[in-house]
């Protein structure tokens, strides 16, 4: 089984000058495409991680100081079905920007009842659900003034390491995204797609904001039993 390859037409150059860490981490020569192998078809398994993982709200002593939100949306392939138990694994800053790292060096305060990791498996329909807060934006040094958006990463296995993503999901309105060079490294025809979508049907009285981030995995090149 065999998986397509990348969309260079929605997905980031891998060399992005405005994006300045790139040019030491980026290849330098062009791509050599290349079969997948057998162990890119293939992919670990996970067991369910405990219900309270997908809670980064509930895991302290005391709530985390921040605007509680419910995070939700559905994983699928490019065709369309949906990815059931796959694991998604999120990490963000807290309230005040500044993530629980010791690399970290942001002045903002940490905060000791949040730790800004979460995981869960998707459900049979691909659905996933965390319950956590807003992030603050922090500065980050790349550029004159420059500050990033408020944003929450994302990391999906998929059914196989070829179709693992890594990503990041922004909120809708954030005056920040047009100066970010992480953003603005997306070609504009995809760059909604990083925004998630604010979500009334998951939005709780008194309780919680709703937000919707849907993902798109890779899809097979061919399916189960059909021929190559």
């Amino acid at each position: 089984m065999a998986f397509r390859t990348d969309d260079r037409d929605v997905h980031p150059p891998h060399r992005y000058a405005d994006y300045r860490s790139t040019r030491l981490r980026a290849p330098a020569r062009p791509r050599v495409p290349w079969s997948h192998s057998p162990t890119e078809c293939a992919g670990p398994r996970f067991a369910a991680p405990a219900a309270l993982e997908a809670d980064l709200t509930a895991r302290h002593a005391a709530p985390p100081i921040g605007e509680r939100i419910a995070l939700t949306g559905q994983l699928r392939d490019e065709d369309g079905r949906p990815l059931g138990g796959e694991l998604v694994e999120i990490w963000q800053a807290n309230a005040a920007g500044r993530y629980a790292h010791p690399v970290d060096q942001h002045a903002a305060p940490l905060d000791p009842n949040f730790s800004g990791v979460g995981r869960c498996l998707t459900d049979a329909d691909g659905r996933y659900r965390f319950v956590t807060i807003k992030p603050g934006a922090y500065p980050w040094g790349n550029h004159e003034n420059a500050w990033r958006p408020a944003h929450v990463h994302f990391s999906v296995f998929g059914p196989a390491f070829a179709t693992r993503l890594v990503t990041q999901m922004y909120f809708p309105g954030d005056p920040l995204l047009e100066h970010d060079p992480i953003f603005l490294a997306v070609p504009e025809p995809a760059r909604e797609r990083l925004v998630s979508r604010f979500d009334w049907s998951e939005t709780r009285a008194e309780w919680a904001l709703g937000y919707r981030f849907d993902l798109v995995l890779r899809g097979r090149e061919v399916t189960p039993g059909d021929p190559a």
